[in-house]
């Protein structure tokens, strides 16, 4: 499973780069396999990596809708940027990407928010992220 957590890191860090950048995250994922083809020094981007990026592309506006519709105290352009992307990335693969245990997403974004951001944002990752997992049926009925 190492693999897949690194392929989760580097999905949160595309998605985190599209945000600063203030560009799509298909741009940044664009230029990730690029470099990756022709620097050897850049490692590879993964399957799965590729998997996640585009499946929140895919749901990004359901998913932002969700995240502020469903974070208590705070509007998505107020949250802090590595909290925004963690959430992004969870909820989509916890709402969309069915191959993974749902308590595993909801432990390695609490790992990224431990390695990444604020001492309080691992509990308001898990909070947000667990309430999505709660909600996962009706939050899929929702988009249809």
């Amino acid at each position: 499973m190492a693999a897949r957590n690194t392929a989760r890191k580097r999905a949160f860090q595309i998605l985190f780069e599209g945000d600063q950048r203030g560009v799509g995250v298909q741009t940044v994922l664009a230029d990730w396999i690029r470099l990756s083809r022709d620097d050897t020094r850049q490692p590879p981007v993964s399957e799965y990596t590729m998997e996640l990026v585009e499946g929140y592309a895919q749901h990004a506006r359901r998913i932002d809708e969700l995240i502020a519709q469903y974070s208590v105290g705070w509007t998505l352009d107020r949250m802090p940027v590595v909290d925004r992307n963690i959430l992004r990335l969870g909820a989509y693969e916890l709402i969309w990407a069915d191959e993974t245990p749902d308590a595993v997403v909801l432990d390695e974004m609490v790992q990224l928010a431990k390695e990444f951001s604020t001492d309080e944002s691992p509990s308001f990752v898990n909070g947000l992220l667990g309430r999505f997992k709660d909600l996962k049926p009706s939050l899929r009925r929702d988009e249809a």
